[in-house]
């Protein structure tokens, strides 16, 4: 289980048996429904399935062993993730993720009404995922345990989806501060990526309140530093080696801590630019690279960096504390580094 490409195909496989299920229960139900199968498909063929991968770790943590019980009850986290993930592309109109056409995009590509298929979409995957989780076939008593924390772990997605469309759009002038921005980042990617799905997999495998307490540790600051990453990849990143566009953030102003720290930086005449290109829907690559330039100049790029290292020095160090068998904790090592620094 060191190898997570052999991780990655077994949750692969649970999720393509998903869709091979839902689409004869979908096209028993109705032949115009196809469209929303495909897309279906096409949501849960990407990914690293790191969210996965927490929870089958937090399972093994707790002196659990390898099961295709957990392996089932982790895909259900990688269904959250698509959920959560269509939801927010229509909220940003982004057009690309992973190098294809987001579902908003691709079902206005075949004139269909888009934001409203890919809202029911999004709402399909996350019924998909309870029901994933609670069939997964572990034992009833294990999964009656985690009933409280698969209901925070849904708020607390959705709180940090809330706040950062309420701070997003700002004028570049009044943009959010670094611990406002940070707090997106713990609620909306931080909590439901990494710290959730430690607890839920320790969870079911009936693991102590100090495991659960060092996982928060350690999630906690390695899933910021996920996010800080994501912050400076949607920013500086290369689309063809990201998937995405490296201009939405700049025109929808999101409330990033790299967008922060520019603005408090920032002199006078920069912050009148700022306010002129950062929100400007129409913003384009010239003024784009005259953003980045200052984020440069200014420090905030290199400060959002040194905040990248200090948290993943910050959850190395609660992992070494925590009691888990070696085997899980030297895997939870390994997890550390992609997470933090990936370039997808």
């Amino acid at each position: 289980m060191h190898d997570h490409t052999g991780f990655k195909e077994r949750i692969d496989e649970v999720l393509v048996r998903l869709a091979d299920e839902e689409e004869r229960a979908l096209l028993g139900l109705h032949a115009e429904l196809s469209p929303l199968s495909e897309q279906l498909r096409r949501s849960l063929a990407c990914g690293k399935r790191i969210r996965a991968a927490f929870l089958y770790w937090g399972w093994r943590a707790a002196g659990q062993p390898d099961c295709e019980g957990v392996i089932r009850a982790a895909a259900a986290m990688e269904l959250v993730h698509a959920a959560a993930c269509t939801h927010d592309d229509i909220i940003d109109d982004s057009r690309m993720r992973h190098g294809q056409l987001t579902a908003h995009a691709a079902f206005a590509a075949n004139g269909q009404r888009s934001t409203a298929l890919a809202m029911i979409l999004g709402d399909l995957l996350m019924g998909y995922a309870g029901h994933v989780f609670t069939s997964c076939g572990l034992p009833g008593a294990y999964l009656a345990r985690t009933v409280p924390l698969w209901s925070t772990l849904l708020r607390e997605t959705m709180a940090g989806e809330f706040l950062e469309v309420l701070r997003t759009g700002a004028r570049a002038d009044r943009a959010p501060l670094v611990a406002e921005s940070l707090e997106v980042a713990r609620f909306k990617t931080a909590k439901y990526t990494v710290e959730r799905p430690l607890h839920l997999g320790a969870t079911l495998g009936g693991g102590s309140r100090a495991l659960l307490e060092a996982f928060s540790g350690y999630g906690l600051p390695l899933g910021e530093a996920f996010q800080l990453r994501d912050d400076l990849l949607g920013t500086f990143g290369d689309p063809a080696r990201t998937g995405k566009s490296n201009l939405d953030d700049l025109r929808d102003a999101k409330p990033t801590a790299l967008l922060a720290l520019t603005v408090a930086a920032a002199g006078p005449d920069d912050r009148r630019l700022l306010a002129k290109l950062v929100g400007n829907p129409e913003l384009g690559e010239e003024e784009a690279a005259s953003v980045r330039d200052l984020m440069e100049r200014c420090g905030a790029r290199q400060q959002v960096e040194g905040m990248i290292r200090e948290r993943i020095g910050r959850a190395a160090a609660a992992l070494d504390l925590a009691a888990m068998p070696a085997e899980a904790r030297s895997a939870l090592s390994g997890l550390a580094a992609p997470a933090a620094d990936r370039s997808l």
